[in-house]
């Protein structure tokens, strides 16, 4: 196997967890020089993680990545500081990319395409720089999700964001899309169906990781657990409907991990309407961690609210949850409910039926914990035919030739 010089673009690295991480890991213990070029790390939470700053720990080996930390300004929790976040990104990493590639050869770039769509810029300017393969995973739709999610609707706006998805589509050799149902909206910008190959995400591989004595115990009861961002996307004013009506029921516990920007709100409903011993808001806890929590829970639950975007969408989460061999409850429409109809591993739910939720989750709790348990085994026999992620990785190399 030869030796290649792989750039990898995206504006989220580790510590911040994506699945990006794993691939560029897996090149490095491969023996590929692997050099990514991100931002200082601050998602979801909005303030730089401890031990980074502009000043602290901008270049580090991770891993056997070279990883270069651009001085991004950090997201906070407003929309003005997020469009910083993403126009520092943006600045950075073009004038970077530009002044390096004139000194520095790379056989193939790949960029990790999250929100926002800008990051990609300074992956396609090396590819035309350099005349190397540029290989684009497309993990968000844009322009649509900021309008979806950030309530944006400014024609000038989102077609200035339209005009970096035509030019990242042109110039990317090939589109890895992580849901199949992308690929009717990036044929809109063009006769692409050749570039495009289905790639999904899988879920991390630490279920064995035992944190016993450091983490917060979880409650007594039957425990519905939601893990992951917590944001406008993700469907929470159903999910906080549908917990008070199961208030009276004293054995169902909610169990919410992560951060994101809806998470006062959520705390704001759980204290108004006296969800303190019915909704656990525990916070947010590195990835090894989740074993542990997961491992408590009776069901996982997955979420968004109801959008044709959004419909697109099979979150993450889902392939976690499947990892896990727990029985999920979905409350989301198009493609992340068509994984659980599948899959055969839970109970599936329209977007914004906070209603049929309640029930199911009471349903659930009532049900037979032999049958549970094999909503969830079949979770698992799922997870290990369509989302491996040895599989995944082995796929990723013979895409790009490595």
């Amino acid at each position: 196997m030869d030796k290649k010089n792989i750039l990898f673009i995206c504006q989220y690295f580790y510590p911040e967890t994506f699945r990006g991480n794993d691939i560029a890991f897996h090149w490095a213990e491969k023996g590929h020089n692997v050099h990514v070029i991100t931002g200082i790390p601050n998602y979801p939470q909005g303030s730089f993680f401890s031990g980074y700053n502009w000043f602290k720990k901008r270049s580090e080996n991770v891993k056997g990545v070279k990883v270069t930390r651009l001085p991004i300004i950090p997201r906070k929790n407003s929309k003005i500081m997020l469009i910083l976040n993403y126009f520092s990104y943006l600045i950075l990493s073009c004038i970077y990319i530009f002044f390096h590639a004139l000194f520095n050869h790379y056989d193939c770039v790949f960029v990790q395409q999250l929100s926002p769509v800008t990051m990609s810029a300074s992956g396609i300017i090396y590819k035309k720089i350099r005349k190397v393969p540029l290989y684009t995973w497309v993990l968000d739709l844009w322009p649509d999700s900021l309008s979806a999610a950030g309530g944006i609707n400014n024609r000038h706006v989102l077609n200035f964001f339209d005009f970096f998805v035509k030019k990242e589509y042109k110039y990317s050799d090939k589109l890895l899309i992580s849901s199949k149902s992308f690929e009717c909206n990036i044929l809109n910008y063009g006769p692409y169906k050749d570039k495009i190959i289905y790639y999904p995400q899988w879920a991390d591989d630490n279920w064995d990781v035992n944190y016993n004595d450091i983490l917060p115990q979880l409650p007594d009861g039957f425990i519905v657990m939601f893990a992951g961002a917590i944001g406008e996307a993700h469907g929470f004013e159903t999910n906080m409907q549908a917990a008070l009506l199961t208030k009276n029921h004293k054995n169902i516990k909610w169990v919410i991990l992560g951060d994101g920007r809806k998470l006062d709100w959520v705390r704001s409903f759980v204290k108004d309407n006296d969800l303190g011993e019915t909704v656990y808001i525990l916070g947010r806890y590195p990835v090894e961690t989740m074993s542990y929590f997961f491992n408590r829970a009776d069901v996982m639950l997955v979420s968004l609210s109801d959008s044709s975007l959004y419909n697109l969408y099979a979150p993450a989460k889902i392939s976690s949850y499947l990892a896990a061999g727990k029985p999920i409850i979905a409350i989301l429409n198009g493609e992340g409910q068509e994984v659980i109809n599948d899959a055969n591993c839970g109970i599936s739910l329209s977007a914004g039926d906070y209603i049929g939720l309640a029930n199911s989750v009471i349903k659930c709790s009532l049900m037979d914990k032999e049958k549970l348990n094999q909503l969830g085994k079949n979770g698992r026999a799922y997870y290990e035919k369509n989302f491996c992620k040895d599989t995944s990785l082995e796929k990723i190399d013979r895409i790009m030739s490595l």
